[in-house]
């Protein structure tokens, strides 16, 4: 396991700590971009230069632009897009890492990059 994969037990607990918190926030009404949805390369790269911009710990604005839901989306009656099944979702930590994201989510919970 590299170095960079090991996550200490007081990482765990800040992450679950950040993670209710932001679940609070979309609980509370927080309004995201739900769509348009970045399917295409062009769209991404919008979405991640404007997370760019962003102070690093700004995660409620992170939030907002990638547009999360506290369920899956559902591109159509067959395609749900759920951070479990984003290539970038660490399933044992709950966690996103996505670059420009890094931040704690639920694996039913769902993004405008999912699975980029």
């Amino acid at each position: 396991m590299a170095e960079k994969d090991v996550v200490t037990p007081e990482q765990l607990e800040a992450d679950k700590s950040l993670r209710e918190h932001l679940q609070l926030l979309l609980e509370n009404g927080l309004k995201t971009e739900i769509e348009p949805r970045a399917y295409t390369h062009d769209e991404i790269i919008a979405v991640i230069a404007r997370l760019q911009s962003l102070k690093e710990d700004d995660y409620e604005k992170k939030m907002v632009i990638t547009g999360f839901t506290l369920t899956p989306y559902m591109a159509s009656d067959d395609d749900e897009q759920a951070c479990e099944t984003c290539m970038y979702y660490r399933v044992h930590q709950k966690y996103c890492e996505l670059p420009e994201l890094m931040l704690p989510v639920e694996a039913e919970w769902s993004c405008t990059l999912w699975r980029i």
